[in-house]
């Protein structure tokens, strides 16, 4: 299904994800949802943004088939673990009723998930491999998996991780990274957490992509390189042209952190790259170097601290 023939809808527009698929979606026609909790900036009320979906209906019926793009969540690792409640009404229940209105207006989902679906005892990991999460955020995050599929079996479900790129909060790690460097302050970055970094801009067009190829259910889209975060520091350091002397590895148990991590993680992304080989269509995840690169050529969202 080509989405330049149809109304897409960003739930959760003011956010790195959310604003990557804006740019990737370009001059398509979209609907995009900012709304955020009240009480806890950042955390979009799922439930009443899940109002907003049949704003889709009158522009499906001159442009196709819809698609929502569930960008927002709760992602705080240790909220979620502080505050479990809340992380499933809003990475289950609230999913889950977005891709059920959805569903009712006759659009399709898109459901953002996370590695952290499982124990990082044996990453980097498959589509097909068993879940096991550690924490209330992985384990909300499963479960918003299952409820979203539930209520939307033509849902694509994308796993990711470590995300980082342009946004216009600044808050991801890239940005917390250079504003820390650039004042000369100390970084303690774990170098037992193995992971998959993933450039925004590359998850939001292969996403873009995956829907236009029909692809449903679980889909991992992450980068191509598997490393731990310290590692990961100071090769983003460098590529940015920060020094990286400040960086200080640490092992995640001496920070003392309230929700489990797991540790040995990453994804595969065979599956992705097998399925849009073959729809004629195959945008590539870009390594570390590549991805700050085009950042730096192409500057979108809020500036890095100089």
């Amino acid at each position: 299904m080509s989405l330049a023939a149809t109304t897409a809808m960003v739930i959760g527009g003011e956010g790195q994800v959310g604003g990557a698929l804006l740019e990737a979606l370009g001059d398509r026609p979209v609907v995009v949802t900012q709304r955020r909790w009240p009480a806890e900036p950042g955390y979009l009320d799922l439930a009443s943004a899940a109002r907003c979906v049949p704003a889709l209906q009158p522009d499906m019926e001159s442009h196709g088939v819809g698609v929502v793009f569930i960008a927002a969540g709760m992602a705080w690792v240790d909220g979620c673990e502080q505050h479990p409640d809340r992380a499933y009404a809003v990475n289950r229940d609230g999913a889950a009723t977005v891709a059920r209105m959805a569903r009712e207006v006759g659009a399709r989902s898109v459901y953002y998930s996370t590695e952290y679906v499982f124990d990082g005892r044996g990453g980097p990991y498959p589509e097909e491999a068993a879940p096991n999460p550690i924490s209330v955020y992985g384990k909300s995050k499963l479960a918003g998996e299952a409820a979203v599929m539930a209520a939307d079996p033509d849902a694509l479900v994308v796993r990711t991780t470590v995300v980082y790129g342009p946004e216009e909060q600044g808050k991801n790690f890239a940005y917390q990274l250079a504003q820390r460097l650039v004042a000369g302050e100390a970084v303690v970055v774990p170098e037992d957490q193995v992971s998959s970094p993933t450039y925004n801009r590359d998850l939001a067009a292969i996403s873009v992509a995956l829907v236009e190829a029909g692809a449903r259910g679980i889909y991992n889209i992450v980068g191509p390189e598997t490393m731990d975060r310290f590692t990961f520091a100071r090769r983003l350091a460098r590529a940015a042209g920060l020094d990286p002397g400040p960086i200080r590895a640490v092992a995640t148990a001496a920070l003392n952190q309230v929700a489990p991590r797991p540790l040995a993680t990453g994804l595969t992304i065979d599956k992705m790259l097998g399925t849009l080989s073959g729809a004629g269509h195959c945008p590539r995840p870009r390594a570390v170097e590549e991805a700050v690169a085009h950042w730096q050529q192409h500057p979108r969202g809020r500036p890095w601290p100089s």
